[in-house]
């Protein structure tokens, strides 16, 4: 298992192969397909980004509500392809993981291997579980967005695998190549 400090060191990013487990400590952003959208027009119109993508990971998630006396509600991925549009230019611009769940297209695969940037799969359908990793959430932009809205969480040993790695491998062809289909 290899651990994981976010923000993200690039070196620490590239050393990191399709079919490595890890676990990431640090800030993780949450964000979704209206949020990808803003921050993308706000690059486009040179605006200043609510959140600093150097080195950063965005999860694909939209949590659940907080229960009283909980941190955040169930917090699983959601599917990546849905932010494909947006990702390739957030990765330009200093961002250097994704994570959720499913494939990526080749201009996201592309970006990744361009700018030395990953992308993370978690467990689909486990959102209770993962929301145990986190230990704080913060709404830090787009609160219009509701459970959409960019959030800034604290994680601790949260569970991932290196799905697409900054060389251009990935689990998924792997996995296939394994089994023969």
């Amino acid at each position: 298992m290899i651990e994981l400090r976010a923000p993200l060191a690039d070196n620490d990013v590239r050393r990191l192969k399709a079919g490595d487990e890890v676990v990431v400590r640090g800030v993780v952003y949450t964000a979704r397909d209206m949020a990808h959208k803003r921050l993308c027009a706000a690059l486009d119109d040179g605006q200043e980004l609510p959140i600093d993508l150097k080195g950063a990971i965005i999860y694909f998630v939209g949590p659940t509500p907080a229960r009283p006396g909980a941190v955040i509600g169930a917090a699983g991925p959601t599917t990546s392809s849905r932010m494909d549009p947006f990702s390739p230019k957030l990765i330009a611009h200093g961002l250097r993981a994704t994570m959720g769940k499913g494939y990526r297209s080749d201009e996201v695969r592309q970006a990744l291997k361009e700018y030395g940037a990953v992308h993370l799969a978690t467990l689909g359908g486990a959102g209770a579980l993962l929301s145990k990793h986190i230990v704080s959430a913060q709404v830090v932009a787009y609160e219009d967005l509701g459970t959409e809205a960019i959030r800034r969480l604290e994680v601790v040993d949260f569970p991932a695998v290196v799905a697409y790695d900054a060389a251009g491998g990935n689990v998924y062809d792997m996995i296939r190549d394994r089994s023969g289909v």
